[in-house]
């Protein structure tokens, strides 16, 4: 009886495997006719890369809002050092370090070898700032801890954003999402510059980081773009775009000097996105996938009537497509993050990109930040990396042609882990070196993080995509979250943020290389297209077999 119904179960499985492979066609078939390149796609590109403007400076705002200039205690108000008889009984000079300060004696005739705290505050240098967060609120000395925890803050609300908008756009539709993020981060950045103390800018820091929408546009884009095209959207477009935000950022900065005053200026660019509701469509996978077959060939044959050709008479047909059916099939099934743990192919996949994306944002977001200690001008650095970035980005699109996307990453990875080893082996007399080998660093994991979006767009399958995404980009920002942390223990020895995120290099460069390469493949629609990993204990027979049971 138990072999019977076995037999049955997969004698269901085979007919179901055989009767999709059969009767199921093919997004990109049913959409070939609209080309490639027409014009609705190079709108597409061209819009949602300006909508990664703003990702690209928000996570980096802090080099400039929360940077520490030079500063030392601020001498008392004269009349608190005048005794009754008009001698001085009690001043100070500069102390030891900038927290603290030497008294003098009594009698006013020398400086005791007594020191105390800094009472009347700190006084700052405006070389570079008119202000910053850290002179507005004294945020120095016992007080620095609260630097680097507004940024933490910050990727802390990345983190939830990541899993909640993930959720909430496989629910409702990307493009409500990304609309909502795009204007919670407008919101957030005005009523920031308004901030009256270090606590509510901490809060509102970490609900702008709630509204970074970088992945929601990235999936929406590949989803409205065919294969050749949403390649080139993901690994030039979308990436130059973030590039760009980070470039225009010290050149914001460097004309406004007041924090408060930069904070309004990175709200304009989310400002300026709005109207783009009217011009920006749905994806029309993820309409196919919840049923609303109408709405996405709406959708289609509005992106042929912009490139001016004709579409068929029937570009969906629901009877033909099963994965389109809203009767049955894997569509019809509202899947949740428990399913992650519960199909082989698609656990394995997420859990090498935790250990991947944590590394590769780590090292990303670290050299970042970073970008303040380095010796030099710091508009000039941050430029610098950001120009780096767009340069690494330019270079993936030759090598993801050429190279298979796994040995891509081990290679960029590797090569970034070895740049900043070799800083420890600098003398200190040497600053200039450490810059190039830090620079080198940011360029190598650049050519990761551009690609690695694109890659687990093509390995997690449609009905989950937003999902899978948002579950690796939340795990691995709870990396980014302790990246201050990293740079704050440079203080103590100025190479251990390099040596650290090193290593994190090299675990990216090694993890990478268990995941299947994706090139030239069809972008996956259903649980059971998900591929394996390179392991001998998941293959694919019985990966797919255990998923469609």
């Amino acid at each position: 009886m138990l072999v019977c119904s076995r037999m049955e179960l997969y004698a269901t499985v085979v007919c179901e495997v055989m009767a999709e492979t059969a009767a199921s066609k093919d997004y990109d078939a049913l959409t070939s006719f609209l080309g490639d390149y027409g014009c609705f796609q190079i709108l597409m590109m061209v819009l949602l890369s300006l909508s990664a403007v703003p990702p690209g400076y928000m996570g980096v705002l802090a080099v400039f809002v929360a940077d520490t200039p030079g500063y030392r205690c601020r001498a008392p108000p004269l009349n608190s050092t005048l005794n009754d008889s008009g001698s001085s009984s009690s001043a100070t000079t500069p102390g030891p370090d900038s927290c603290s300060r030497y008294r003098l004696s009594c009698n006013g005739t020398g400086v005791s070898n007594d020191t105390e705290t800094c009472a009347h505050g700190w006084d700052y240098s405006t070389d570079v700032y008119i202000n910053t967060i850290v002179t507005e609120w004294d945020l120095v000395c016992d007080n620095a801890w609260k630097v680097p925890m507004s940024t933490s803050l910050f990727f802390l609300g990345f983190l939830a954003g990541c899993a909640g908008n993930g959720h909430a756009s496989d629910r409702f539709g990307r493009k409500k999402v990304f609309f909502l993020t795009t204007i919670l981060h407008a919101l957030t950045a005005l009523l920031q510059a308004a901030s009256v103390n270090w606590i509510m800018f901490a809060i509102l820091n970490l609900l702008r980081g709630y509204s970074q929408n970088y992945s929601v546009s990235h999936i929406l884009g590949s989803e409205l773009l065919g294969k050749s095209s949403r390649v080139t959207f993901c690994l030039i477009g979308h990436c130059i775009g973030y590039a760009v935000g980070y470039a225009m950022l010290p050149l914001l900065a460097y004309f406004i000097r007041s924090w408060r005053m930069l904070q309004v200026a990175s709200a304009i660019p989310s400002l300026l996105l709005l109207p783009l509701w009217w011009v920006i469509p749905e994806s029309p996978r993820w309409l196919l996938h919840q049923g609303h077959v109408e709405e996405a060939e709406h959708v289609i044959r509005n992106a042929a009537k912009i490139n001016k050709i004709s579409a068929p008479d029937v570009i969906f047909n629901s009877e033909d497509c099963l994965e389109f059916k809203k009767v049955k099939g894997e569509n019809q099934r509202k899947y949740s993050y428990m399913d992650f743990m519960h199909i082989p192919n698609l656990r394995n996949t997420v859990i090498v990109g935790f250990f991947l994306c944590v590394s590769v944002n780590i090292v990303f977001y670290g050299m970042s930040l970073n970008t303040s200690n380095l010796t030099g001008n710091i508009y000039l650095n941050c430029f610098t990396s950001a120009v780096i970035e767009i340069v690494a980005y330019v270079a993936n699109w030759p090598l993801i042609k050429w190279f298979p996307r796994p040995t891509v990453i081990c290679c960029t990875m590797m090569f970034s882990g070895v740049m900043l080893m070799f800083i420890q082996l600098v003398p200190e007399d040497m600053p200039v070196l450490v810059q190039v080998f830090a620079l080198g660093g940011k360029m190598g994991v650049s050519c990761s993080f551009g690609v690695i979006f694109l890659f687990f767009t093509e390995l997690i399958p449609t009905v989950v995509r937003n999902m899978g995404l948002g579950a690796i980009t939340t795990v691995s920002h709870t990396g980014t979250i302790i990246c201050p942390y990293i740079l704050y223990l440079g203080i103590h020895f100025k190479a251990l943020p390099f040596l650290i995120l090193g290593l994190f290099s090299i675990v990216a460069a090694a993890s990478s290389m268990l995941l299947p390469d994706t090139r030239n493949s069809k972008l996956p629609d259903l649980i059971s297209q998900t591929r394996p990993i390179r392991s001998c204990c998941s293959q694919k027979e019985s990966g797919n077999e255990t998923t469609m049971v």
